[in-house]
């Protein structure tokens, strides 16, 4: 008897249920470690995305309706759920993604405090209350849920970047589809499941697996109200331009080019050990990965001494070796890219210092393996400068001052985070309100901010005007009403008017000197208003 292996089928979780869709096309999930399909990925079709969006228009009516306290409770339930899950979790990353244990479980615990942030919403919706503006008249203001929302996330963070989404826009009140990455889809389907565990009615998170047909769909569906996306910038750009084009409010996060100046006076231990944690980690797959070291004068050899002993060191191995320390890259693409541009960079006259191009793992020959790289002077035409490399390379860029590192940062186009090491606090505050980026950290090599704090970029790293998760999560997923409310006594007057309205009390004076609520007609012999400047009063009235 033959034994038969059979791949397992993962399916779209839509309307509460997990559903095979109708869609014919599928796609293959490989564990990168070993190079082989472990799974079948079902891709939606248009036909699946109407039953998804119709579902979540439906429970959007209902679910922004509900009391916050009945959504907190959910959001707590949840949060729960996703701690006592970590390690199964953690293994589906590590077996789609390749990244180790250790480092998915991190993304997890990222993912774990937006949560927790998004338990708080009662506090964050509260809005503003201006009594007495005028007689009898009050205004207020709230937020409201925009509606139906769509994620669209990356393989490189595949728990993460959906927490960074789905618990903001599920707390205030939207119903919010997950299109996740089809390279590491399997996380997507726990978390589904555990929102269901939590309590979540049935449409309020879905999942759809496809590619950019479903994309597309998502970008110009009538019912979808807001995208949330992460991933390349030409993808960002394209996103904005589509979505924003289709009347939606759009948040499309890009890619990176993060720099770490390394001034003489700082500790170079330090700094190397957090330089090759920084880029070597997740084998660099990551969008604030420090993939430029700029290396001010005399730091420049010692430093890039130190990091290649750090490089070299580094364990790479499947990332459930209990030793390993990086993961292969996502896939054969990905390592071929690497290499042309690696190669690249060595063929126009940049020194090889540690080469990982032709790395193999024993036992895991068919993996897409990458080890750490660090190339010193890359000059700035270089492909290894100019593109985001995405993988587990470190270039070196020799500058002689801190405001050539400066210069050098702006004048790139990205400004998704950087970094300086220094002990000096004249020359990083001198950094810090200088350069053109969003997130910076001073001795900190991934400034990435904790959840009350929201994550976002400048320049080619951002499109749209609101930062993802944090204060601006809140903004993004809502939309503002303000109240004008009178309550009048039914004994007095309307006081309707033609004139546009004012809120100012009668009789009164304003800042102009114009006095409001006059008598139709001027007492007689009055040949000018009282309060006006032009009178005889020189605007000097009385503003008792």
């Amino acid at each position: 008897m033959t034994a038969t292996t059979e791949t397992t089928v993962i399916n779209h979780f839509i309307n509460g249920t997990v559903n095979a869709g109708t869609g014919t096309r599928t796609a293959p999930v490989y564990n990168p470690a070993t190079g082989k399909v472990t799974a079948t990925l079902r891709l939606a079709n248009r036909a699946d995305l109407e039953i998804t969006v119709a579902a979540a228009r439906k429970a959007a009516e209902t679910w922004g309706d509900i009391s916050l306290a009945k959504r907190t409770a959910v959001l707590f339930k949840f949060r729960e759920l996703v701690a006592a899950h970590v390690d199964e979790l953690a293994a589906l990353v590590t077996a789609e993604h390749g990244k180790v244990l250790s480092d998915a479980k991190g993304e997890i615990g990222r993912g774990l405090e937006v949560i927790e942030y998004a338990c708080g919403i009662p506090t964050l919706l509260k809005g503003d209350y201006s009594d007495q503006v005028s007689t009898g008249i009050d205004v207020f203001s709230f937020r409201e849920p925009l509606g139906v929302v769509a994620g669209i996330t990356p393989f490189n963070f595949p728990v993460m970047v959906p927490l960074w989404m789905a618990p903001m826009a599920i707390a205030t009140g939207n119903a919010f589809i997950l299109k996740p990455s089809e390279r590491d889809p399997s996380a997507s389907m726990l978390l589904a499941k555990l929102w269901k565990q939590a309590g979540l009615p049935d449409g309020v998170f879905q999942v759809l697996h496809s590619d950019k047909e479903t994309v597309d769909g998502l970008l110009t569906h009538p019912d979808v109200d807001g995208i949330s996306f992460v991933g390349s910038t030409p993808i960002a750009q394209y996103v904005h331009e589509t979505a924003t084009k289709h009347g939606k409010r759009v948040q499309a996060l890009g890619g990176a080019k993060n720099h770490a100046i390394i001034l003489p006076d700082a500790d170079l231990d330090n700094a190397a050990d957090h330089l090759a944690a920084a880029a070597f980690g997740s084998a660099g797959e990551r969008c604030m990965a420090i993939s430029v070291a700029v290396a001010v004068g005399d730091a420049a050899d010692l430093l890039v001494k130190k990091v290649e002993e750090r490089a070299l060191a580094v364990k790479v191995n499947n990332g459930t070796a209990p030793d390993a320390e990086m993961g292969p890259v996502i896939t054969p693409a990905s390592k071929e890219r690497i290499v042309r541009i690696v190669t690249e960079a060595e063929t126009a006259g940049a020194a090889m210092v540690v080469d990982g191009r032709d790395l193999v793992v024993p036992g895991h020959e068919d993996g897409f393996w990458v080890g750490p790289t660090v190339i010193d002077h890359v000059k700035t035409e270089m492909t290894a400068y100019t593109e985001e490399i995405f993988g587990p390379v470190l270039v070196v860029v020799r500058v002689d001052t801190l405001e050539d590192g400066i210069k050098l940062i702006n004048a790139n186009p990205y400004g998704n985070g950087t970094a300086i090491f220094t002990s000096s606090g004249a020359a990083a505050r001198k950094f810090q309100r200088s350069v053109t980026v969003g997130m910076i950290g001073i001795n900190v090599p991934l400034p990435v901010p904790v959840a009350y704090h929201s994550f976002g970029g400048w320049k080619a790293s951002l499109f749209g005007d609101k930062h993802i998760y944090g204060p601006e999560g809140v903004s993004f997923y809502t939309r503002g009403k303000v109240i004008t409310s009178r309550w009048p006594e039914p004994t007095h007057a309307s006081g309707a008017s033609y004139n546009f309205p004012s809120h100012a009390d009668e009789h009164t004076v304003r800042h102009d000197g114009i006095t409001e609520g006059l008598p139709d007609e001027l007492p007689e012999g009055s040949d000018s208003v009282p309060g006006r400047a032009d009178d005889s009063t020189e605007g000097r009235a009385r503003r008792d």
